[in-house]
């Protein structure tokens, strides 16, 4: 005899089964939908039957809404028609959706034009005035048109009270339910109406949808565009973490007749309240058109980012900024299967300091916080408070950041709080400078600090004395003759300074590196001096030859290696006998295209790791 928990029982019984209202509309005979993958139909049954394609995106948009029409906003499906004439307007229209007063389906009550994810702001608005041209049209003639375009929706109140060319003032928050009244807000904590989380393909639609709107085909650059994406972003995760009670509205959204410039003075006013708390995330205002900031809104108001998984909007934001820096910035991200493999091979510690002096926009410190928070759950139950605590602490007391650019910076900033913090340790400043600068910026930045550096510096770029007279303080910017005499050098590659700063940054006898360097400083002849260096101040530890696709699909073509180093103590020497373990993979996940492939990287891992069992004497 088969036998049974009597709490297994009661869970299978009372647990309610949660359906989308699409799906509601499937079990409950308003939808049918036919067909393969490929070759599906949708059959919509309401007051009268209607067939369609299934496999046009725009259509996919239209069957979601039908169903919240009737299960969200609880209006009898025999009261809903889809591809309505509009009747004796020319050239002949239809209508998507018609929403009736009556059950005779003769009082049009609202107009739904629908269209697929990812059009143009210009394509929606286009779509917003052949939907209100239908809601008004004579025979016609209805109170409300919604316009939704995946996650983008607008809705307007057409009805005699205002014009035929209002387009501000008419603005409702949502359609309201059931015949009734407009509420204030569309978006409501803790009910049916509360934010919802999204998955990585509808938040990197939302990101790109919220850029082309600031962007505007050159209303600002892409960097600032970028820029001031990266504020609402902010203002939208700050709202969101704001203590409020079930039913309260959040801030961030439109508001029922709320025209442009007052949704501008509340949504600057949710700024400026953070900016205050946090200075060293945004200095400077938000910078947007009252109404483009509106479209920005209402592309975000929906979305809960606290909520979406923490690898969703990882990989979401980073595969966005990708392509927008390695096009619009002109530089390029270490790719992230390089940071990940070397945050394998440092595997850094809960109480180490990490540093990256050169971090663009935050990826060995964001992969090195993953790290930390796997390594959190290997100790303690996710979600409880230790677990909590383990990496939180380590992202907001030993992850530290430096970045030149400015508005790079502000991305690494944002980048980190989309990743649930750890920005607070990040700075703008040149890494190259004195340290004693960013003491008085940061204490967290000094001499001697940091247990691990990973990080790859910026390759190419001439540092000369003219223009930067630190350079005569670096030990490799200056030429020393054959009595041992120092003569400051005229200019000096970036990444051979990156080279002796990190020395300076680390801990002696203990501190390590993770250090992407071209090949060049490996086997130039000219070179030897740079490598003599290295042998003198670090235990190189490790030498991984990367193949030439590895930066290729990233902007950069040129050959590198990822040293791994201990800096020494002041007093240790180096040693003829000590090991070094050198691999070259030939798969690294990706292509030169920058399409999939075989990776070699946590093979070349776990032998680094056997290697340092046999050769334990040689490491620290």
């Amino acid at each position: 005899m088969k036998m049974f928990d009597i709490n297994d029982i009661a869970k299978t019984a009372f647990e309610p089964v949660l359906f989308t209202p699409l799906q509601r509309a499937q079990k409950d005979g308003y939808i049918n939908i036919t067909g393969v993958d490929g070759k599906k139909k949708i059959e919509y049954i309401t007051s009268e039957k209607h067939v369609e394609n299934y496999e046009d995106p725009e259509e996919k948009v239209r069957a979601e809404f039908f169903a919240e029409l009737i299960y969200k906003y609880e209006y009898p499906a025999n009261r809903i028609k889809v591809e309505v004439v509009v009747p004796d307007r020319l050239p002949t229209d239809r209508a998507d959706i018609v929403v009736f007063s009556d059950n005779d389906c003769k009082r049009p009550y609202a107009i739904v034009e629908c269209k697929k994810e990812g059009v143009t702001d210009a394509e929606f608005n286009q779509a917003i005035e052949q939907g209100v041209g239908n809601a008004t049209w004579v025979k016609l003639r209805a109170e409300y048109v919604v316009i939704i375009a995946g996650g983008t929706r607008r809705v307007l109140d057409v009805s005699d009270k205002y014009g035929a060319f209002e387009r501000e003032q008419n603005i409702i928050a949502d359609l309201p339910r059931a015949y009734g009244k407009p509420q204030e807000f569309r978006f409501y904590k803790g009910t049916d109406n509360d934010i919802k989380p999204v998955s990585r393909e509808d938040l990197i639609a939302a990101i790109k949808k919220c850029h082309q709107t600031l962007w505007g085909g050159g209303r600002l650059s892409p960097p600032t565009a970028f820029g001031e994406l990266c504020k609402l972003i902010f203002v939208k995760i700050s709202d969101e973490q704001k203590p409020r009670k079930n039913g309260e509205p959040y801030q961030f959204q439109i508001k029922t007749h709320e025209p442009s410039s007052k949704l501008a003075e509340r949504i600057n006013a949710l700024y400026n309240e953070q900016k205050v708390k946090d200075p060293e995330i945004f200095t400077e205002s938000i910078k947007v058109d009252d109404r483009v900031l509106r479209t920005v809104v209402s592309h975000l108001e929906a979305i809960n980012l606290n909520k979406t998984d923490l690898d969703v909007k990882g990989v979401a934001f980073e595969q966005f900024m990708d392509g927008f820096f390695k096009g619009d910035f002109g530089q390029y991200f270490t790719p992230r299967p390089i940071i990940e493999f070397c945050v394998k091979m440092m595997k850094p510690e809960q109480d180490w300091d990490v540093l990256d002096p050169s971090c663009g926009s935050g990826g060995f410190l964001l992969h090195a916080l993953d790290y930390m928070r796997n390594q959190a759950g290997d100790y303690y139950e996710k979600g409880t408070v230790d677990y909590f605590n383990y990496w939180h602490d380590f992202a907001a007391k030993h992850l530290f950041g430096i970045e030149i650019n400015d508005e790079i910076a502000r991305v690494a900033k944002m980048n980190m709080i989309v990743h649930d913090d750890g920005h607070t340790n990040v700075i703008s400043h040149d890494a190259l400078e004195s340290i004693d600068k960013m003491h008085d910026h940061n204490r967290g930045f000094a001499e001697n600090r940091f247990d691990l550096i990973l990080t790859n510096p910026p390759f190419g770029s001439t540092i000369n004395l003219a223009e930067k007279p630190y350079l005569s303080t670096y030990e490799l910017g200056n030429n020393v003759d054959a009595k041992g005499k120092k003569k400051p050098r005229k200019n000096q590659s970036s990444e051979v300074l990156f080279i002796e700063r990190i020395w300076q940054f680390l801990k002696p006898g203990t501190g390590k590196a993770a250090i992407v360097l071209p090949d060049g400083i490996l086997t130039n002849s000219s070179m030897q001096y740079v490598r003599g260096f290295i042998l003198e101040k670090f235990q190189l530890l490790a030498v991984v030859s990367l193949p030439q696709c590895a930066f290729a699909h990233f902007g950069a073509g040129v050959k590198a290696s990822v040293i791994f180093v201990r800096k020494r103590k002041d007093s240790e020497k180096p040693n003829g006998d000590e090991a070094i373990f050198m691999a070259a993979p030939e798969l690294i996940g990706y292509d030169a295209t920058g399409r999939k492939t075989e990776s070699q990287l946590d093979e070349i891992v776990s032998k680094y790791e056997e290697f340092r069992k046999d050769a334990t004497p040689f490491f620290a």
